[in-house]
């Protein structure tokens, strides 16, 4: 499985660690709490715009944040695009 980086549009980095539908989990830089919507782009062969409305902010214990949430208004070819860089 290849690793997707994330470049949040207001700093920092995260990392796609799964993704089901429209159920996305990433380990981030930066925290953003629950309720809210982060935005960046996915580095990739295809740019992709990736928003996400977040349920869930974990702290680790390396200091980066665990993000749980839904993806938003991503394409199908945005979806495919990344479930294909995923795989």
């Amino acid at each position: 499985m290849k690793e997707l980086r994330v470049r949040w549009a207001a700093g920092g980095t995260a990392e796609i660690l799964s993704m089901a539908a429209d159920k996305i989990t990433l380990r981030s830089t930066c925290p953003s709490p629950p309720g809210s919507r982060i935005e960046g782009a996915v580095d990739g062969r295809r740019p992709v715009t990736l928003r996400v409305k977040v349920h869930a902010c974990r702290r680790q214990a390396d200091g980066a944040f665990v993000l749980e949430g839904r993806a938003l208004d991503l394409t199908r070819a945005d979806r495919e695009a990344l479930a294909l860089t995923h795989d």
